[in-house]
C-alpha cells in the first residue's frame, strides 16, 4: 500500500460515477498545476466489489477512464489516465487511520447510494465505526472537533435534492440522539460547510479492477454559499446561487425522457433488450418523445422563465439519448418506475400547477394517471 500522510480531499464511496466524475475532475486540475490533491478513498460497506477497487486505489497507480460519445454531432472515444487517487482504506479494517486522515482534509466528497442516509437506531459513539455513513461522520467530526483541527467543506454527491442540507441533518440527528456537546454541536451545524450540489453524468460501465466508461457530457453543479471553496476548478464545474434551475432542467428533461422512453416500451410490450439509443432510432417512438418534449416540457419550461437553457439542454440531452457507445437498457430504467414517474412527471405537474401558469400537460397527467385532474391544493 501506498505510505499514507496526510490528503486535502477525502472521498467516501468507490463507485465508478466517482472515478469517471470527481476524480477525474481532480485529475484534470491537478495536471494544471492546481493544488489540489491527491485524495484518498474509503470504503464503508463490506462488499466484495468495493474491496477489489480498494486495493486497486490502495497502490496509487493511476486508472483509465474512457470517454466514449457524441459532442456537438462528432464521435468521441479517447482514454484518459487519471492521477487523483493516492490511497485507499477500509473504515471496518483501518478506522483509526481514517480517523487521522479526516482531521487533517480540507474536503470531503461521498457518493453512498440511494439509502446512504439512513441511520441505525444501534449505532454507537464509541463504535469503531458506527454501521450508517451519517453516524461515521457524526463520529468523525467529534473526533475532528476534539482535535481543533478546524472546520471542513463537505461536498456529498448522492442525487438527492438539497443533499448537504439533507446529509448535514442526518449527522445532526445522530449527535442529537448521542447528545453531544453544544460546542461540537455548533461546530457541526455552523461552522463546517455542508454544501449542496448536483452531479450530471453518465457512466455506464466499469472496467476491472478499476476504472470506467462514461459520456463526454459532464456537469458539477455547487451552490454558492459564504466560504465555500470549491475542491478544485473545472470547465465542467459551475458554482452558482440558484441550483434549483438545473435540478429542474435534468429532473424534467433527462430523467423525465429517460422514463417517459421507458413507459412507452413498457406499453409496446417491454423487450428485456432494447437500449434507450435503440428506442431513439425508433420513429414511432421518437415521434412520441418529442411530442412530450415540443409539447409540454418545453413550454413549461418557457413559463417558468427557462425557455432558451431548456431548449440548449434538450438538444444536448436528445444527443445523449443517442450515444453509440452506451448501451443502456430501458429495463433497467424501469426499476421502480411508478416512484421515479412521481417524482419525474409528477414533479412537473405540481410545479405547474403551483405557479399556475396555464400549461397544458396531458400526456404527463395520463401517463400519470393524473389526466384531466387539476392538483390538489389541500393535499
Amino acid at each position: 500500500m501506498t505510505p499514507v500522510t496526510a490528503f486535502p480531499i477525502l472521498q467516501f464511496g468507490t463507485s465508478r460515477f466517482l472515478q469517471a466524475h470527481a476524480d477525474l475532475f481532480v485529475s484534470q486540475a491537478m495536471a494544471q498545476g492546481q493544488a489540489v490533491g491527491p485524495i484518498a478513498v474509503v470504503q464503508t460497506t463490506r462488499s466484495a466489489a468495493s474491496g477489489k477497487r480498494l486495493a486497486a486505489f490502495a497502490t496509487g497507480q493511476p486508472y483509465p477512464v474512457e470517454i466514449k460519445g457524441l459532442a456537438d454531432g462528432a464521435v468521441v472515444s479517447e482514454r484518459i489516465e487519471v492521477r487523483s487517487i493516492g490511497a485507499g482504506l477500509d473504515a471496518n479494517r483501518q478506522w483509526r487511520e481514517v480517523e487521522r486522515l479526516f482531521c487533517a482534509a480540507s474536503h470531503v466528497i461521498s457518493n453512498t447510494g440511494d439509502r446512504g442516509y439512513d441511520t441505525h437506531a444501534g449505532d454507537r459513539p464509541d463504535d469503531e465505526p458506527p454501521r450508517s455513513f451519517p453516524a461515521k461522520l457524526a463520529k468523525l467530526l467529534i473526533a475532528r472537533h476534539r482535535a481543533d483541527a478546524g472546520p471542513l467543506t463537505l461536498l456529498p454527491c448522492e442525487l438527492t435534492p438539497s443533499n448537504g442540507l439533507m446529509l448535514r441533518a442526518a449527522v445532526l440527528g445522530v449527535l442529537d440522539r448521542w447528545r453531544v456537546a453544544a460546542t461540537t454541536r455548533g461546530f457541526v451545524a455552523e461552522d463546517c460547510i455542508w454544501v449542496n450540489s448536483l452531479v450530471d453524468r453518465i457512466v455506464s460501465e466499469p472496467l476491472d479492477p478499476v476504472g470506467a466508461v462514461a459520456e463526454p457530457y459532464a456537469l458539477w453543479a455547487i451552490e454558492q454559499q459564504p466560504g465555500l471553496t470549491p475542491p478544485c476548478r473545472h470547465a465542467d464545474m459551475v458554482v452558482t446561487g440558484d441550483l434549483k434551475r438545473y435540478e429542474r432542467l435534468k429532473l424534467f428533461i433527462l430523467n423525465l425522457g429517460h422514463s417517459y422512453l421507458a413507459e412507452l416500451w413498457a406499453g409496446r410490450g417491454g423487450d428485456a433488450a432494447l437500449t434507450v439509443r435503440e428506442a431513439m432510432a425508433d420513429q414511432a417512438i421518437r415521434a412520441e418523445l418529442d411530442e412530450v418534449y415540443d409539447g409540454e416540457v418545453l413550454p413549461a419550461f418557457a413559463a417558468l422563465g427557462m425557455a432558451d437553457e431548456a431548449r440548449s439542454y434538450r438538444a444536448v440531452v436528445v444527443e445523449r439519448f443517442q450515444n453509440p457507445f452506451l448501451n443502456h437498457r430501458l429495463a433497467d430504467i424501469f426499476a421502480n418506475h411508478a416512484e421515479k414517474k412521481q417524482r419525474r412527471f409528477g414533479g412537473l405537474i405540481d410545479l405547474i400547477d403551483a405557479n399556475g401558469v396555464g400549461v397544458k400537460l396531458p400526456r404527463l397527467r395520463s401517463a400519470l394517471g393524473r389526466a384531466g385532474l387539476v392538483r390538489d391544493q389541500a393535499g
